[in-house]
């Protein structure tokens, strides 16, 4: 008899169901697999979707930088390949795939006037 209540209550072995299944081993992995999405994959296809973005919509006269680090203004486009003017009459031809983004086109500023010393006044 102590044999027979150690033995639990005599169903197939292994029929746990499915609730027993997915809760213990499962749950944690699937946990992890969603949080990896969110916070790796999830934005790294919206970061690359921005760049195949800005990479369709450049035209004449924008101001670029290429990913070996080369400032230039798109002079002539085709379907791969841009040209690049980098310095005056100093025309490269850069494939679109190597465009690292737009170059800022921040006119550079006056520099500040000068205040005479306090000893001079």
């Amino acid at each position: 008899m102590d044999i027979a209540y150690a033995m639990g209550s005599g169903g197939t072995p292994g029929a746990e169901g499915v609730g027993g299944f997915l809760s213990t081993p499962l749950l944690p992995i699937i946990l992890m697999l969603a949080i990896m999405w969110f916070l790796l994959i999830r934005p790294q296809q919206k970061k690359q979707k921005e760049h195949r973005e800005m990479i369709g919509n450049l035209k004449k006269g924008d101001t670029i930088i290429t990913s070996g680090g080369l400032y230039g203004r798109v002079t002539g486009l085709t379907d791969t390949v841009l040209t690049v003017e980098i310095a005056d009459k100093v025309r490269v031809r850069v494939s679109r795939g190597h465009i690292a983004g737009l170059a800022q086109t921040t006119k550079p500023s006056a520099p500040p006037a000068k205040d005479k010393p306090e000893a001079e006044k």
